[in-house]
């Protein structure tokens, strides 16, 4: 295992790497999380397989973005940088809520450094009246609102996973984390998930079967139910997580890379709007 700090647009991102042979997999966190959230899988993975966990700016050790950009599609160019510098060409994203979205942005931006999606409780698009709604409140109070959608989703949790949870949560700041709920309104991942023809596959606790969820959106994105987790489903129940995530990539280690791109020269934010 080896941590770094890698340059990233907005600031220096931290990054968990290790493993090798096979394909690689980068692993993206939820909102407040850290490297941490993946812990159990990157044990699980690196005796044969390189598995890299990434700090989402403003999260972890990772740098806040100055600017207070939070977009999915600029934090996608965050993952395509820590990419670059590690030389991998392509990898399957595996991503948990926020970090799903940013995943899905990234393969609008460039879907031939993908080699899977697979998104854990990752957000739909949700209505913009209810989106509205939520936004108000936590601008009027930020901490009440806010605690009161943290007891949904940790509910269910184990009390060693409630209580990390609890810890990170009081560490971001109101005006990160409401710069990030705003950024997760604004962003529409349908397009870019139909898009993308990749292998793909979401990973969904009970709570996550509304009408305005990935799955109920997307017409081939296939699923699977979890059940007896909070939403941080591979902090609670790690075995199923890690057994459905093997399945994954079996399939994926099975397929040939798609012709020319192994070879391509990696690109990054400056080089495409070049």
């Amino acid at each position: 295992m080896t941590n770094r700090r890698i340059d990233g647009p907005a600031g220096a991102l931290n990054v968990d790497d290790g493993g090798t042979n096979g394909t690689p997999v980068l692993f993206l966190h939820g909102f407040g999380g850290n490297t941490s959230h993946w812990a159990a899988q990157l044990e699980h993975l690196r005796p044969a397989r390189r598995a890299v966990a990434l700090d989402l700016r403003g999260h972890g050790l990772s740098d806040a973005p100055a600017d207070g950009d939070y977009s999915f599609e600029t934090q996608a160019w965050d993952v395509i940088a820590v990419l670059d510098t590690l030389r991998i060409d392509r990898a399957v994203r595996v991503g948990h809520s926020l970090g799903g979205a940013i995943a899905i942005a990234g393969a609008g931006n460039e879907p031939d450094r993908i080699a899977g999606l697979a998104l854990l409780a990752a957000p739909g698009k949700v209505p913009d009246e209810m989106a509205q709604q939520i936004v108000g409140a936590m601008e009027a109070d930020y901490e009440k609102t806010a605690a009161g959608y943290w007891d949904q989703l940790t509910a269910g949790a184990r009390p060693a996973v409630a209580a990390q949870l609890g810890r990170e949560r009081d560490a971001l700041d109101p005006e990160t984390g409401l710069a990030i709920i705003r950024a997760t309104f604004a962003f529409d991942p349908v397009p870019a998930l139909r898009r993308y023809r990749g292998p793909k596959l979401a990973i969904v606790t009970p709570r996550g079967t509304a009408p305005h969820d990935l799955q109920n959106l997307v017409d081939d994105l296939p699923h699977r139910v979890v059940e007896g987790t909070s939403h941080f489903l591979q902090m609670d129940d790690p075995a199923t997580i890690d057994a459905i995530l093997d399945e994954f990539f079996t399939t994926i280690d099975a397929e040939p890379a798609l012709e020319g791109t192994r070879s391509r020269p990696p690109r990054s934010a400056d080089a495409a709007a070049t």
